[in-house]
């Protein structure tokens, strides 16, 4: 794809002239897949891992790191002038041995203590923004998830893992992440009132990541701008950290023409709405995707096919940066 001037016009080309960054999380295919690699060094100016720097993965026992993928993605992103997020340091899955871990308010405060200092502080100026805490609220009744940190340390532990990280790199921006709070509805209200509380707790959270898992027909544009702009008025920024818009398989002409709309309109509410300038899809090609073996008879969820094709999605999305298309 090019630009009337002949040269490659690339997601990453067309959101830096908008004053925002596209970017994907990159997996296990980012070291397997040199194809894979020069795509994500192509089309991201921002990338996140998928699971390098994930609690279990890199403390993966008690006091030994393992930072050869994470320093991989980090010097990858200085090389090529790309921005990193941090992602995640706090979650209730992938802690590995730190999840039967019953050692009391105290020690368990010291094991997050120590795993957050030790990794914001390894990237200390070199990363953006970290995801700190991930998916803290729960899907039925919107209230907090019964984990095992909250269930050793109590309802302060998102508040403690803020103030560890910030004390860690009082640069980076800090962020709350979480799926299904998009729209306006009991689980995004449930976000609004944990991150407004931080806040008046004087707790450093500068904003809040919207995964975005989508389904083709489930697309709650009109009420993701509303969120996002609740969660602005509190003076946080709002990424779009996981976007995938799923469809029906096989896919046809059709569901991608309607994926592409899709792409457009949720990029479209971003745009129009301040404190929003990282923008990213949960892997960039459909040949590596957690979609289809979690969604049965659905996939296709990114912008660009299995054979690293550009997809209609891709062209939407470069006509809402205002770039032209040039078949």
């Amino acid at each position: 794809m090019e630009s009337g001037n002949g040269h490659e016009t690339t997601l990453r080309v067309a959101a830096d002239r908008r004053g925002v960054r596209y970017g994907c999380a990159v997996g296990r295919a980012f070291w397997d897949d040199n194809d894979y690699r020069e795509l994500v060094r192509r089309q991201c100016g921002i990338i996140v891992a998928e699971n390098a720097m994930k609690f279990g993965l890199i403390q993966p026992e008690r006091g030994r790191f393992d930072w050869s993928r994470s320093d991989d993605l980090v010097r990858f992103a200085q090389d090529n002038g790309m921005d990193i997020r941090g992602h995640c340091l706090v979650w209730h899955q992938q802690a590995g041995w730190a999840a039967g871990l019953d050692e009391g308010r105290d020690a368990m405060l010291a094991v997050m203590r120590e795993h957050i200092h030790t990794v914001v502080g390894r990237y200390r100026g070199k990363i953006c923004e970290w995801d700190v805490v991930n998916e803290a609220v729960d899907d039925g009744d919107a209230a907090l998830r019964d984990t095992f940190w909250r269930r050793t340390i109590g309802d302060d532990h998102i508040d403690a893992a803020f103030r560890f990280a910030h004390e860690a790199d009082p640069g980076a921006l800090l962020y709350y992440n979480d799926y299904g709070g998009e729209d306006m509805g009991r689980k995004s209200d449930r976000i609004y009132e944990l991150v407004s509380g931080m806040l008046k707790r004087g707790v450093p959270v500068h904003g809040v990541g919207l995964q975005c898992h989508f389904a083709v027909d489930k697309v709650p544009t009109a009420d993701i701008g509303r969120n996002i702009r609740r969660l602005t008025a509190l003076g946080l920024q709002v990424a779009v950290t996981e976007l995938d818009i799923r469809v029906p398989l096989p896919a046809d002409e059709n569901t991608l023409a309607l994926q592409a709309a899709c792409y457009k309109d949720v990029l479209k509410v971003f745009l129009e709405n301040r404190g929003c300038r990282h923008f990213l899809t949960w892997g960039i090609t459909d040949r590596y995707s957690w979609v289809p073996g979690f969604f049965k008879g659905a996939g296709a969820a990114l912008p660009f096919d299995g054979e690293y094709r550009v997809k209609p999605a891709v062209c939407g999305m470069l006509e809402v940066l205002g770039k032209e298309i040039i078949s």
